[in-house]
């Protein structure tokens, strides 16, 4: 069975930055798109950015040109770069296959405030 692990999140102001990482088990790492999804309190989870398993990014418009995703295949990793962040990008933070599966991890908190 899969398992996705988040982490990085935290507080931080508008205008700072943080980076996300998620360790992803259970599943031939190298073969899959995968992605990174947020649900901000009372909206639906979106997809912010995915990259394919050859390293090609793909960013919602929301976020292009402040967030960069990678993948490191050889640790099983995939990571979300998060810069010049906005308080509407405030959310829990998830990553997951790309389309997702039915299986999600616990996500990362990211907050952003003054």
């Amino acid at each position: 069975q899969v398992q996705f692990v988040e982490s990085g999140g935290g507080s931080v102001q508008p205008g700072g930055s943080l980076r996300l990482s998620c360790v992803v088990s259970g599943i031939i790492f190298r073969v899959y798109e995968l992605g990174w999804h947020r649900q901000a309190p009372g909206k639906q989870r979106e997809l912010v950015a995915r990259i394919s398993h050859r390293g090609r990014p793909d960013y919602a418009d929301s976020v292009k040109g402040r967030f960069f995703i990678s993948r490191d295949d050889a640790k099983n990793t995939v990571s979300l770069q998060m810069n010049s962040l906005k308080p509407e990008d405030t959310a829990v933070y998830y990553c997951n296959q790309s389309p997702p599966t039915n299986y999600w991890g616990q996500g990362t908190q990211v907050t952003v405030s003054s």
